[in-house]
């Protein structure tokens, strides 16, 4: 019996989360003896969510751990790459190539897809509230928000689309950073008094623990903040804000009324943090009025999937697809000057960019010979330094 509604490492390996569909799909062509015939899937992009116009692939080194062990090639761009629904001419791109047999990977798709769908649709959010944070602290609060069982996996995702840190100890863990937080407002309630409680924080918590007073449980935010600065001095580095919208009237003048009260009283060296129902239009609005950091949660975790498919273009050698997609295998080019794309049959020759003319590189790198890892996994770290070189290209 299950203890928690989520499938184990082995059930996924085995395609026991597929659809019933494939399974069926593998019966027949093993009865007919087709099972081992020789395809080319691609996996492309539906429209962006929103209509954005690019996104951040997340979930390729899972992808690895998926097929590993399975009789398939699998090419693809690198994690935490950007990608476009379709190229510069309007050609639908492909993020994702797998070779082999098509009864060795049928029962794989389902998860295959799965696995960077979500995890692809919370980098790209996080993506796009690094471009509107500019470079002040942001923190993953969605933990809460979203089963358990995935709160690694969202909070990598956050992290690789560029935000600092992540509140979640398996998290932290799982990208090697230690966890971030403050404090909770059950902390200062059962303590009955807001300025026992940051100071028995102030006590207890190791040196290296940001002292960041939560400032808004009983009384005004502006009075509480005055009253944070006045118990802990020096030491403390930021209040944060997490007034609920019920009561938030205009956020931003409370942040731009709390900065200045705290200006006005010496204690400008304490940054303002704020959270509770933040997206890309109040972290611009908060950053102008004086906010210094941003604890995002839901916005983030709750991100909206990237409807990727996968589909056979090409069966023995010979192209095919479906109504609506384009036979033959290809490559995705890159310019990377500008990060044009072009998508082209594999026989193709390395092209120009169309648009400054720089060079371009082929983005399907090997990930899967044989059935084994042959990509060099890079850290969480070195996919979040990729994504915000790529982001300084890039605009909302």
């Amino acid at each position: 019996m299950r203890l928690f509604h989520v499938a184990s490492d082995e059930e996924i390996k085995r395609g026991e989360t597929t659809d019933v569909y494939f399974v069926r799909t593998k019966q027949i062509l093993e009865a007919k003896g087709l099972d081992k015939t020789y395809v080319v899937a691609e996996v492309t992009p539906g429209e962006l969510p929103g209509k954005a116009t690019w996104g951040i692939l997340c979930g390729i080194e899972e992808e690895a751990k998926l097929f590993d062990g399975i009789s398939v090639d699998v090419y693809a761009m690198p994690e935490g790459s950007v990608f476009y629904y379709k190229d510069y001419v309007g050609v639908r791109e492909p993020v994702m190539r797998i070779e082999g047999p098509y009864g060795a990977f049928c029962l794989h798709e389902t998860p295959a897809l799965g696995l960077i769908c979500q995890a692809s649709g919370v980098a790209t959010r996080a993506a796009r509230l690094r471009k509107a944070a500019g470079n002040k602290l942001l923190v993953a609060f969605g933990a809460r928000r979203m089963h358990p069982a995935i709160s690694p996996m969202l909070d990598r995702a956050a992290y690789i689309g560029g935000f600092d840190g992540v509140s979640s100890l398996c998290g932290a863990d799982l990208i090697d950073e230690k966890p971030m937080g403050t404090m909770p407002h059950a902390l200062i309630i059962v303590f009955g008094d807001q300025v026992k409680a940051w100071e028995a924080f102030d006590e207890l918590m190791p040196s290296d623990v940001p002292r960041v007073a939560l400032v808004d449980t009983y009384y005004d935010e502006k009075t509480e903040a005055i009253m944070a600065a006045e118990a802990l001095g020096s030491r403390l580095q930021a209040v944060r804000l997490d007034t609920p919208g019920s009561r938030k009237g205009d956020f931003a003048e409370i942040v731009s009324e709390v900065r200045w009260e705290l200006d006005v009283r010496g204690y400008t060296h304490v940054k303002i943090f704020v959270s509770g129902g933040l997206n890309e239009e109040t972290v611009r609005i908060l950053s102008r009025a004086g906010a210094d950091a941003f604890g995002v949660g839901t916005y983030v975790s709750n991100a909206p999937t990237i409807d990727f498919a996968m589909d056979i273009v090409e069966i023995e050698g010979r192209p095919c697809a479906k109504r609506g997609k384009l036979g033959g295998k290809k490559e995705t080019w890159r310019c990377l000057e500008c990060l044009i794309d072009l998508v082209l049959p594999i026989e193709a020759a390395q092209p120009t960019c169309p648009k400054c003319g720089g060079r371009m590189e082929g983005m399907l790198k090997p990930l899967i010979k044989g059935g084994e890892i042959v990509a060099k996994m890079p850290s969480p770290y070195e996919v979040r330094e990729y994504v915000l070189k790529q982001l300084e290209k890039l605009s909302l």
